[in-house]
């Protein structure tokens, strides 16, 4: 990224974190994704127990990676044998110490806008463990509550894909969301989050200034 894109990315994400910062939010700037890992990481006291949601944004960082250290009570969703297991880790992942995502975007307004499949990640995200942290690169910030639902919708079929489920948005011929009713559908519910003004601080959000994930 040259050094212009930087210094607009920098200018927009100060603005940003002044914003969320009125709504109750915790906020953090990283330099990059290395330094956003580092953040992350220092929030979060050996021992914790730790839930995740799906998100290729904390692939990229090796905030995942780091998660799985023998430091961290992990609820790994990710090694289950079958579905049903896999939703009972979900479950436990409302009692996690913290829970550690991305988000499908980030107004300018201060809101934060998910669209989900289960429901897991946006639930928790609102409600749950006891602590939140929110990794989000520049590209994730739009100017409002629409243009964020219409990114995650137009992000869906790559999730889908991702995650190989065989909706009509990810096949070969396809990558358009079509407001399928298929039971692999991943856009079942939209959550936004205006503030953290009941609980101040219990949702932090690392933004960067580089793109990360999708």
């Amino acid at each position: 990224m040259d050094a212009v894109q930087t210094w607009a990315n920098d200018l927009k994400i100060k603005e940003l974190m002044e914003i969320l910062k009125k709504r109750d939010f915790g906020v953090a700037y990283a330099k990059d994704k290395d330094d956003a890992r580092k953040i992350v990481m220092d929030m979060i006291p050996e021992g914790s127990t730790i839930a995740v949601g799906g998100s290729v944004t904390l692939n990229e960082t090796g905030i995942l990676d780091e998660i799985r250290s023998d430091k961290y009570n992990f609820i790994d969703r990710y090694n289950t044998p079958n579905f049903e297991a896999m939703l009972e880790k979900y479950r436990e992942g409302y009692h996690a110490d913290v829970f550690v995502s991305s988000t499908n975007a980030i107004t300018m307004g201060g809101q934060l806008v998910n669209i989900d499949c289960t429901g897991n990640r946006t639930s928790q995200i609102v409600f749950g463990p006891k602590k939140v942290i929110i990794v989000a690169g520049v590209n994730k910030i739009v100017e409002t509550v629409e243009d964020g639902i219409k990114r995650a919708k137009s992000i869906a079929p790559l999730n889908a894909r991702r995650i190989t489920h065989k909706t009509p948005c990810a096949t070969d011929d396809c990558c358009t969301c079509t407001d399928c009713s298929s039971q692999a559908r991943v856009c079942n519910v939209t959550s936004i989050v205006d503030g953290c003004h009941y609980f101040p601080g219990r949702i932090t959000i690392v933004l960067v200034p580089e793109q990360l994930g999708y």
